[in-house]
């Protein structure tokens, strides 16, 4: 305090503004130097770009956010820093992903320059027989700045447009995405003109592929299953259940084919159908805990029923429409 005494303290109020608000690349953008004092200046505009002027203008090149500081007479405690955000000159759209596999949900957002409230809107689309469905419904597309969806195939550049209509000026953002394949356990069937296989991806499915003869559908269809160090057979098991075509065991539960599609507890209670339609093929998968047989209509699945009285509060889900089937089995080789 003895020095202020003897010499008047100097202060600075170190400010300064820029306009426009909200600039765009390319666009010039005036900084204000509010400082209360001061004879030199040193701008650093976060680009790499520097200026000694008082009150200067600088253009960026490429849209971003960038930090600018002033500081005056070369004193490192008058110094002011302020975030300067520069918006892309036409509208496009981004994902936070950079790669991109089959079956997985991806987020598309629209980047749109808009300080002035304009009306805008959106709308996504596709190519005609474009491979992906979006998993939320199709209005979706349209209206929403973001849009989230899935690929169903590999491809090299699978394409997304993005139409934009700002303030009545419209553009078309056209972007292609490389779509890699991803491996997964399968459902094999038989049918009368060969064999196909469907691979499964959690709550989603492609389209059944016809392949070669599978070995694992050359096996008798279930018929015979030892569990828990006990076997159990068909012919002995159609004397307590009437009917009986083929079964499966898996958590103490029964499944078996007869008049439709059964579920019962081991020890033959609660039994409860899950299918009136004639069950002509049926199969387990333990590791993802679901059931798939196949009637007159296609390939359905569903949930092991967990109760102990069976019954079951899920609906069955159409796997696909393939009428002929007459054999399943689960691959949990990933393919």
């Amino acid at each position: 305090m003895l020095g202020c005494a003897l010499t008047a303290c100097k202060k600075n109020n170190v400010d300064f503004s820029y306009s426009p608000s909200a600039p765009r690349a390319g666009e010039s953008v005036v900084f204000s130097n509010h400082s209360t004092s001061g004879e030199e200046w040193s701008w650093t505009f976060g680009d790499g770009a520097l200026t000694t002027l008082k009150s200067p203008s600088h253009v960026y090149k490429q849209p971003g956010t960038y930090s600018v500081t002033l500081q005056v007479d070369k004193k490192s405690s008058w110094t002011a820093t302020k975030q300067i955000t520069v918006y892309d000159t036409v509208p496009t759209f981004t994902c936070a992903d950079t790669e991109f596999e089959i079956f997985r949900d991806y987020t598309f957002t629209a980047n749109v320059y808009n300080p002035y409230n304009y009306e805008v809107s959106y709308e996504w689309s596709f190519p005609l027989n474009t491979p992906y469905v979006s998993p939320s419904d199709t209005a979706q597309h349209t209206g929403n700045s973001s849009i989230r969806l899935y690929f169903t195939r590999p491809m090299d550049n699978a394409p997304i447009w993005l139409t934009v209509v700002l303030n009545g000026d419209t553009t078309l953002i056209r972007k292609t995405f490389r779509v890699k394949d991803r491996t997964a356990r399968s459902v094999l069937m038989r049918t009368d003109g060969g064999d196909y296989r469907q691979r499964i991806f959690a709550g989603r499915a492609e389209t059944a592929m016809p392949v070669e003869e599978d070995a694992l559908l050359t096996r008798e269809q279930d018929t015979l299953q030892t569990y828990n160090g006990r076997e159990f057979r068909l012919d002995s098991l159609a004397e307590v259940y009437p009917g009986m075509k083929g079964f499966h065991i898996a958590a103490r539960k029964l499944y078996y084919r007869a008049d439709g599609l059964w579920v019962a507890n081991l020890d033959g209670s609660n039994r409860e159908q899950i299918d009136a339609a004639d069950c002509v093929a049926m199969t387990l998968d333990t590791e993802t805990n679901r059931i798939y047989w196949a009637n007159e209509e296609g390939v359905w699945y569903m949930p092991f029923v967990g109760s102990a009285n069976n019954k079951f509060v899920t609906t069955p889900t159409v796997l696909n429409t393939m009428g002929n089937v007459t054999k399943i089995a689960i691959d949990n080789t990933l393919q």
